[in-house]
């Protein structure tokens, strides 16, 4: 299976907490296909100290970075446009994370479901 991890998952790697370092661990060691994308580096290295920077650069090493095309950009602009209307309008960046998982026919890794799962998206959840 495919997944693409969410920036939560890394944010949560790189500052020990537990359930994020077993899940990486385990996904790496059953050769899983990982990705990342250019949001959820942004997001990831936007902040934070140079220790968990380090930390997080290390994964997004480790990981196939993917570019999203026009087709996942037009998906998630269609996320947006219909979910403005309902609670919880979908955000920029939640939507072109969730298109490159759509994209990807990939599982979303997230502690942040419900950002995720109404838009469509597999989702694998941890806490």
């Amino acid at each position: 299976m495919n997944y693409l991890l969410d920036t939560t998952v890394l944010l949560d790697f790189a500052n020990g907490r537990a359930e994020a370092v077993a899940l990486v661990d385990r996904l790496f060691a059953d050769g899983e296909t990982l990705y990342t994308c250019d949001v959820v580096t942004c997001e990831a290295l936007s902040g934070g100290g140079e220790i968990e920077r380090r930390a997080i650069s290390g994964v997004l090493d480790a990981l196939e970075f993917v570019a999203l095309a026009p087709e996942g950009a037009r998906w998630a602009a269609e996320s947006r446009r219909t979910g403005r209307s309902a609670p919880g309008a979908r955000s920029l960046a939640d939507a072109l994370i969730a298109a490159t998982a759509w994209s990807l026919d990939a599982a979303l890794v997230t502690r942040n479901p419900r950002d995720f799962e109404r838009q469509g998206v597999r989702v694998v959840r941890y806490d």
